[in-house]
């Protein structure tokens, strides 16, 4: 019998990519929905072949991950969780091979810049992927035994391969901040770890405009812990910007913090108030 869609969870990329690790991790009695692009992961939620979303949006080594802000107001979708995973990165090559063998290793652009020493201290040619999983998938196709990939464990154990090293990343925290995507919101929620409201907004064409919106959150003991702007439309005059905060809207500082920001904008959306998860300590 196939998994009804309340057991799917959907993300971006081939199966053994991080996200896939990530709904492993996160949500394990879910069926993981391999998709093209974030915006068919989004889609496979809105039309009903998936429940839930998993989503990438920063990591600590590359910073932010590009487009998704800009999604997250468009896909009618709300944040219900949060997930922190710890990336490494491992070399795999087919069955049987050692390190010295590997002339060169095949991978996202992103992982190949944060495996540096170790593939110079191996003399390993850096070959750029689309992906990672997908990257393990196309060596264990290719049988070439001078070819490794850089991936998770995840992906050697689905497509064959051998974890020749593991944990070669040049940064010893690297970590990836998921968000879980429902179209349900629940805003009834409290966590063990406290709460977060993450929003969009827009501050009015006035001077000094976000500074003002900012001051709610310092004079009421709201601790701000992202604010990021991003481009509209094209526009260099039509800034948004997105930012999470600690707290729930109904918790008295928040509110009042809240309404100040309200003042001096013109648009607010909240995308979603959810647990923090323990990741965060």
């Amino acid at each position: 019998m196939s998994p009804s869609k309340s057991d799917r969870i959907a993300f971006q990329g081939e199966l053994g990519a991080y996200s896939h690790e990530a709904c492993r991790t996160a949500r394990p009695d879910m069926t993981p929905v391999p998709c093209p692009s974030f915006e068919d992961a989004i889609a496979a939620v809105k039309s009903g072949k998936a429940d839930l979303a998993m989503l990438p949006v920063e990591n600590s080594t590359y910073g932010r991950v590009a487009d998704i802000h800009s999604l997250l107001p468009q896909s009618g979708l709300h944040i219900v969780d949060e997930a922190f995973v710890r990336v490494h990165i491992n070399l795999m090559g087919l069955p049987g091979t050692q390190i010295s063998d590997i002339k060169s290793a095949k991978s996202h652009t992103v992982l190949l810049g944060q495996c540096k020493d170790f593939l110079a201290q191996h003399a390993i040619r850096r070959i750029t992927g689309a992906d990672t999983a997908g990257s393990a998938k196309e060596v264990a196709a290719a049988q070439d035994p001078t070819m490794g990939a850089l991936a998770s464990e995840l992906a050697a154990e689905i497509y064959g391969l051998d974890v020749l090293a593991r944990h070669i990343e040049d940064q010893g925290n690297n970590t990836t901040r998921f968000l879980i995507m429902s179209p349900h919101a629940n805003h009834n929620r409290r966590g063990d770890h406290g709460m977060i409201t993450s929003f969009v907004f827009e501050v009015r064409n006035i001077p000094a405009a976000l500074y003002k919106a900012m001051g709610g959150f310092a004079t009421n003991g709201v601790n701000m812990t992202k604010l990021e702007s991003y481009m509209v439309g094209g526009s260099f005059t039509a800034t948004q910007f997105y930012a999470d905060i600690q707290g729930h809207p109904d918790d008295p500082g928040v509110r009042r913090a809240m309404d100040e920001l309200d003042y001096f904008t013109n648009m607010i959306e909240v995308l979603g108030v959810y647990p923090a998860d323990a990741g965060r300590d």
